[in-house]
């Protein structure tokens, strides 16, 4: 038993051979794993912060979000090359802050990994039921069947997984490119974007001619906009989980997270500028569950703007099958190092893929969006069911965040000597920022009542997880790549 109260317990011979992972990845592909992850966040969710700032409060807000994700790639580039695991975030966290930092570390992603596949899931079923003209009622079905499709492509094997990646990546940039460049002619920024004011009670109302000021609600509009602006790059911060599926991890991760940040800061900076410029403008923009669409039927017309939702639905797919694969291996690491049940760990014997972390990581996700089907009632409407997982993921996200610029500014402090195959440019600095802006954007979840029961049902996940790993987990630690590095790690410093 270690001072910090965790122990290790031996495992079999072939304990590592059932839960083995295969390496495929360059940094094309790392490169379509991290914009594939984020994407779907340009085609729906970050429209529902427009009447929180008015434009020019999210659009301030998608700024600061912007700088503290760059900070935080940094940070990421460098941790991720100098410990190229599995367990990303968790790793980082375990090297700097012990076994208890590691696992509430891990389980903050967790939250972020589960609920946001079920996000993008519930923004697919509201496009695939406008495309199609469905009822309400079907939106389950719709859930239902994108995972269960998805899955099976995920345990197909980690080269179709990445292959599908890029393919669906692409199309999806695609996708979005053709809607800047319908747009464009069309746009009329003053009418549309500017059409939300502030009413005598201090609430948003629509202006009909537009013309409305930048900032209707004041900086403190723009900075309780910024939990919604997140889900913009919300996801990047993925890469790491692909490490041992990496060829090159040292060398490609930077590169890769990278090139797929600046890809997203142009698609980002487009999209918040282009999509509430046309018809039906902010106002109406900021309630609907389907943006891109919105504005197609603007730039298109009616059928055709049919057509090429159909097709916008790969941004949502490319999302949806990347965050899966991420939710997959990160809940692999916390259980093939023993914090989590070590069967969720066992990777399939032919293709080496962690199905069954993919498959009980999923059926919890259902079962949230079931319980909150069922509770909130389906004529709430699929705005309020995704807005509660939206707070969810983007709440545990920023507890991630902080714990990934913590454990970036300790390993500086106290390994100067690990080998950093690359180096932020920012430094200390740069994390501190991330520190100082992700606690920003919690304060002001917590701020808004509507955030508030989201964060509250972290606070139930943290207690759940946080119970079995005092009472169970602690005391059967496995040394896994991850945990024998940390070790490692210690009895060097100690020396």
């Amino acid at each position: 038993m270690s001072e910090t109260g965790t122990g290790y317990r031996p495992v079999g011979k072939d304990y590592f051979d059932r839960r083995g992972l295969r390496r495929y990845a360059g940094v094309a592909s790392l490169w379509a794993l991290g914009v594939g992850a984020v994407i779907s966040g340009h085609y729906s969710g970050w429209n529902l912060g427009l009447l929180a700032g008015g434009w020019g409060g999210f659009a301030l807000a998608a700024v600061i979000v912007a700088v503290m994700y760059l900070c935080l790639v940094f940070c990421i580039a460098e941790m991720g090359a100098a410990l190229p695991h599995t367990g990303g975030a968790y790793s980082f966290a375990r090297a700097s802050m012990g076994p208890w930092g590691g696992f509430i570390t891990g389980l903050c992603e967790n939250v972020e990994y589960v609920l946001t596949p079920a996000v993008v899931v519930s923004f697919l079923a509201t496009y695939l039921s406008a495309v199609f003209e469905t009822p309400p009622a079907w939106l389950p079905l719709y859930w239902l069947g994108c995972y269960a499709i998805f899955i099976a492509l995920n345990v197909r094997g980690v080269e179709l997984s990445f292959k599908v990646t890029v393919v669906v990546t692409v199309a999806a940039l695609a996708c979005l490119a053709l809607f800047w460049i319908t747009a464009l002619p069309v746009a009329d920024f003053h009418r549309f974007a500017l059409n939300i004011g502030a009413g005598p009670d201090g609430k948003p109302v629509e202006l009909p001619q537009g013309g409305g000021p930048l900032l209707p609600f004041g900086l403190y509009g723009a900075l309780a906009a910024m939990p919604f602006a997140v889900w913009l790059f919300l996801a990047i911060e993925q890469l790491p989980l692909a490490a041992e599926e990496s060829l090159d991890p040292r060398r490609d991760m930077p590169r890769g997270i990278i090139a797929a940040l600046l890809t997203l800061l142009v698609s980002a900076a487009l999209i918040v500028w282009l999509n509430p410029s046309v018809g039906p403008g902010s106002f109406k923009l900021a309630t609907s569950g389907e943006p891109l669409l919105d504005g197609f039927r603007a730039t298109t017309g009616g059928t055709l703007a049919k057509v090429l939702a159909l097709v916008a639905c790969v941004g949502l797919i490319s999302s949806f099958h990347t965050i899966l694969f991420a939710k997959g291996r990160q809940i692999y690491s916390l259980s093939r190092a023993g914090y989590f049940p070590r069967f969720l760990s066992i990777t399939h014997p032919l293709h080496k893929t962690p199905h069954v972390a993919l498959l009980v990581g999923s059926a919890v996700a259902l079962a949230i969006m079931f319980a909150l089907w069922f509770g909130m009632g389906a004529e709430s409407g699929a705005a309020a069911i995704q807005g509660m997982l939206l707070n969810m993921a983007v709440a545990g996200a920023m507890l991630s965040y902080l714990a990934q610029a913590l454990s970036f500014i300790v390993l500086r402090l106290n390994r100067p000597g690990l080998d950093r195959p690359y180096r932020s440019p920012l430094g200390i600095a740069g994390a501190a920022v991330t520190l100082v802006l992700a606690l920003a954007t919690l304060a002001f979840q917590l701020l808004d009542p509507v955030f508030v029961t989201g964060v509250l049902g972290v606070g139930v996940w943290f207690a759940i997880g946080i119970a079995w790993f005092a009472a169970v987990g602690r005391h059967r630690l496995v040394l896994s790549p991850e945990e024998v590095f940390a070790l490692e790690a210690e009895r060097s410093v100690a020396e």
